[in-house]
């Protein structure tokens, strides 16, 4: 039992290792190698690691630009309870990218990035830079959650 629990917390870890480096590569845009250390902790279940692959697709960031696997990506994320994931899946929900449009579960998902405890705050904080910006989504998103 021991040895089950110390293996988990040694993947976890790693994934976390992963991440780290995946994200700092991903914000000094170097895309390709970010992308080799991400997926890895995608797999793995690290719920912002799976955000980031799915920006990867979503953007075309160092893979080819892809919805539906942008989509899986987000799902995973989001099911987790990570507010961003939350945010990009009921985004896509909105459009119909990666998945069948449906108002429903857009506003359900949207709903649940605004209001989550953890993240809640920057989602909302990023739809009011997008408005300021003069993004037609984010006014929608806006009206959406009732911000």
């Amino acid at each position: 039992m021991l040895m089950l629990l110390m293996s988990i917390v040694a993947r976890a870890q790693n994934a976390d290792a992963l991440y780290d480096e995946g994200k700092k590569l991903y914000d000094q845009k170097k895309y390709e190698l970010a992308f080799k250390k991400l997926l890895p902790a995608a797999q793995k279940g690290h719920k912002k690691a799976q955000y980031r692959v799915g920006r990867c697709y979503d953007k075309g960031h160092g893979v080819k630009e892809d919805n539906q696997k942008a989509y899986q990506w987000y799902l995973k994320g989001a099911q987790q309870g990570h507010a961003k994931s939350q945010y990009q899946l009921g985004r896509c929900y909105m459009k119909g990218k990666g998945c069948t449009q449906d108002a429903a579960k857009a506003k359900s998902w949207l709903l649940k990035a605004v209001k989550n405890p953890k993240g809640g705050d920057k989602v909302v904080e990023k739809i009011k830079e997008d408005i300021a910006d003069g993004d037609k989504d984010a006014i929608a998103i806006k009206k959406i959650v009732g911000l």
